[in-house]
C-alpha cells in the first residue's frame, strides 16, 4: 500500500463526514432543488462527498482518527475568515499529518506482506511433502502432469505456452486458456521461477509450478492481483520452442 491520499483530500473527506453527522436529521425531501443553480450546487457537494468517501474509509483502515467536530469548526472559521491558526502553522501541521499517514500506510503494508510471505512459506513446506512434487535447489517446486517427448528450451530460447496462474488459495489472476490464445516470450525475460521451470520441460509437457515469492515478483508484487511476497502456482503447457524451430530452418531471430 502506498500513501493513499493527499492531506487536502483527507481533511476534506473528514470534514464532509463531520458535516454529514451534524446534518443527519435533515431529510432528503427537505432540500429544495427547484432551480438549475440549486441542483448544480447540490450535485457538486454530493459528487465531492462520494469521491472522497473511499479516502475516509482508508483513513479508518490505518487506525488514524480525527476529531470531526473540530474539523467542522475549522471549516466554519475558514469560511468566516477568522482562523485561529496561521497559514504557516496549518501548512506545517498538515504536512506532518501527511507524513503520519504515509508511515501508517508503510507499516500496514509491511505487516500485510510479512503475513503473505509466512503463508506462502507454510504452503510450500506442506506442498513439498505431497506425492509427485519435486523441489529444486533454488526452492522451485514442480509436479509433472504430462511428460512430453519434444526438445527442452534453453534460457535464451523463445517458448510458446498455455498457462493458468493462481495464488496459493486458488484465486486465478491470469489464464491464456480463458483468452483462447497461447503466448510466446523469451524465457530469460520472465520471472525466475518460469525461466528455471520451463527448462525442465520437454515440448508437449504439462507441469504444475509452485513458485516461492523470491522466484516470482518478490516484495513488489504485480498489479492489483498479486500482493508482495506472494508464492504462486502455475499450470504450464509447453507447446513449442519457436526460436529452435527457426534455427533449424536457418532463420535468424531479430
Amino acid at each position: 500500500m502506498r500513501t493513499l491520499f493527499k492531506i487536502g483530500l483527507v481533511a476534506a473527506a473528514v470534514a464532509l463526514a463531520g458535516c454529514q453527522d451534524n446534518a443527519a436529521d435533515t431529510k432528503a425531501e427537505d432540500v429544495k432543488l427547484n432551480t438549475e443553480d440549486q441542483k448544480i450546487a447540490y450535485a457538486i457537494g454530493a459528487s465531492f462527498a462520494g469521491n472522497l468517501a473511499s479516502s475516509l474509509d482508508q483513513l479508518n483502515e490505518l487506525e488514524i482518527s480525527v476529531d470531526r467536530d473540530l474539523v467542522l469548526q475549522g471549516i466554519k472559521a475558514g469560511l468566516a475568515g477568522n482562523n485561529q491558526l496561521t497559514e504557516e502553522e496549518m501548512g506545517q501541521l498538515l504536512q506532518a499529518f501527511d507524513t503520519k499517514i504515509a508511515e501508517a500506510a508503510q507499516a500496514k503494508e509491511a505487516a500485510e506482506t510479512a503475513a503473505v510471505k509466512a503463508e506462502g512459506e507454510a504452503f510450500l513446506a506442506e506442498n513439498a511433502k505431497k506425492e509427485g512434487v519435486k523441489v529444486t535447489e533454488s526452492g522451485l517446486q514442480y509436479k509433472v502432469i504430462t511428460e512430453g517427448e519434444g526438445a527442452k528450451p534453453a534460457a535464451t530460447d523463445t517458448v510458446e505456452v498455455h498457462y493458468r496462474g493462481t495464488l496459493i488459495d486458488g484465486t486465478e489472476f491470469d489464464s491464456s486458456y480463458k483468452r483462447g490464445e497461447s503466448i510466446s516470450f523469451p524465457l530469460n525475460g520472465v520471472i525466475k521461477g518460469w525461466t528455471e521451470g520451463l527448462q525442465l520441460m520437454n515440448v508437449g509437457s504439462k507441469y504444475e509450478l509452485y513458485i516461492p515469492s523470491e522466484l516470482a515478483y518478490g516484495e513488489r508484487g504485480a498489479g492489483q492481483s498479486i500482493p508482495g511476497n506472494a508464492a504462486l502456482v502455475f499450470e504450464v503447457e509447453l507447446l513449442g520452442i519457436p526460436s529452435q524451430e527457426k534455427r533449424e530452418m536457418g532463420i535468424e531471430e531479430q
